[in-house]
């Protein structure tokens, strides 16, 4: 009787599943968390302390009503900034991380709208003077795949009750 011999994995599945595992890490989910909550806070704390430079900002990607453009100015710093703190804190992890990926998804397409129609504008991203590019594109897209990632896997919650490091949904 010929025994039927399972072949081994290749090389590419073995490399396939160790990426899969490092993506799905709820590990990786807690260094994005924190990355990603710094960043926003910081960009949120520079406009709520610059509006009116972050409104004259917004005007110059003539993408908003001009009616609008303050309204955007005040609130959206605000959101930024307590996103960022709900990431880090770990609390209402997927809320914040909605309302990142819904805030990053607006800048990313009025990013790539202004590069394509070649505007020499500022991003306004951070508060310096920082032309707008295909670098600010791919790093706002990034950053979106990283709150995605955050949103399916973040499984580790620091100010937990029960359990304060890690617990499985």
């Amino acid at each position: 009787m010929e025994e039927q011999r399972i072949p081994d994995r290749s090389l590419a599945d073995k490399l396939w599943a160790v990426l899969k595992s490092l993506l799905t890490s709820p590990y990786l989910s807690l260094v994005l968390r924190l990355y990603i909550g710094v960043v926003f806070i910081y960009a949120g704390m520079h406009k709520i302390h610059s509006p009116l430079e972050f409104a004259d900002t917004l005007a110059d990607y003539r993408l908003l009503p001009h009616w609008s453009v303050n309204l955007v100015a005040v609130v959206l710093p605000w959101m930024e900034l307590i996103a960022g703190m709900f990431l880090i804190l770990g609390l209402r992890t997927k809320l914040a991380a909605t309302i990142l990926a819904i805030l990053l998804a607006v800048f990313t397409g009025a990013i790539l709208i202004n590069v394509l129609r070649g505007e020499q504008i500022s991003c306004g991203c951070f508060g310096l003077a920082e032309q707008l590019g295909w670098s600010d594109f791919f790093r706002d897209t990034i950053w979106l795949l990283g709150v995605v990632q955050i949103y399916f896997y973040d499984r580790i919650y620091l100010l937990h009750l029960r359990n304060p490091v890690y617990q499985k949904q």
